[in-house]
């Protein structure tokens, strides 16, 4: 019987990829703050998770390991945010502050997607030697 890696771990792989670039579009907010006219961006996750389990892809697939990757998603969700605070008179909209927070509670997010992800390879492998270490 063939082990299906999509059925053990569902969307999981790819939540952990769509965390890690909300971590870098909230990183790259925060080391813009003091840039003159520079506006957060954030990523609509729920959006991205969707686009990600009906795997709306475009592009062209690799049919050699040297062929460059050119599959791109159909729009990656980065959009301005709403500022939650007055303008500062340079136009930048980052509040420091708010992705701080941002960025914690998408990397424990990350953590526990991970934490699931070795559960499920725990559980398969106390399956597959019959729960003998």
């Amino acid at each position: 019987m063939a082990i299906s890696f999509e059925k053990i771990f569902g969307l999981r792989p790819q939540v952990l990829d769509l965390r890690a670039k909300k971590a870098e579009v909230i990183a790259g907010n925060i080391a813009n703050a003091d840039t003159p006219g520079f506006k957060a961006r954030g990523m609509d996750f729920d959006k991205m998770l969707a686009q990600a389990s009906s795997k709306q892809q475009t592009g062209m697939s690799r049919t050699n390991d040297k062929h460059f990757d050119m599959r791109m998603q159909l729009n990656n969700n980065t959009q301005f945010r709403i500022p939650d605070q007055p303008d500062t008179g340079d136009g930048n909209t980052v509040d420091v502050q708010v992705e701080r927070n941002l960025y914690l509670e998408n990397s424990m997010k990350y953590q526990a997607s991970l934490q699931f992800i070795n559960g499920s390879i725990k559980a398969m492998k106390k399956a597959i030697t019959g729960g003998q270490s």
